[in-house]
């Protein structure tokens, strides 16, 4: 049976890795990256650390993310509003991880803000 919502149930999240966002609206912060390769284990050490981080901010709903082999990633966090995205902006690990990022972690990167208006999904069983 193919199920096509708006609405996605608990038992979808369950199933499956993505962000347990609420009704729309919200926003979602879209972090593109090559990652230049250097120091991996700094890097993975605390990227778990401020994802534990960021999920402990008020306003925050949730992340996905994934990398391919050639070290190009793209992460998608979900907010309440954009207070709560400055709010983590303006966090001080934060900053100390987006600083170590430019000068060691990142090739490039491209980040946007997007107001999330409609959002649904789908499942085959």
């Amino acid at each position: 049976m193919t199920v096509f919502t708006k609405t996605p149930d608990q038992t979808f999240f369950d199933k499956h890795p993505y962000a347990q966002t609420p009704e729309p609206p919200y926003y979602a912060v879209i972090f593109s990256n090559q990652n230049s390769g250097l120091d991996p284990d700094d890097y993975g050490v605390t990227a778990t650390a401020m994802e534990e981080l960021a999920a402990t901010q008020d306003g925050y709903l949730g992340i996905e993310s994934t990398r391919n082999s050639e070290g190009y990633a793209i992460t998608v966090s979900y907010w309440r509003d954009l207070d709560a995205i400055k709010n983590w902006k303006q966090n001080v690990d934060h900053t100390v991880a987006r600083n170590k990022g430019r000068d060691t972690w990142y090739q490039s990167y491209y980040l946007r803000v997007a107001k999330v208006e409609k959002a649904y999904c789908f499942e085959q069983d």
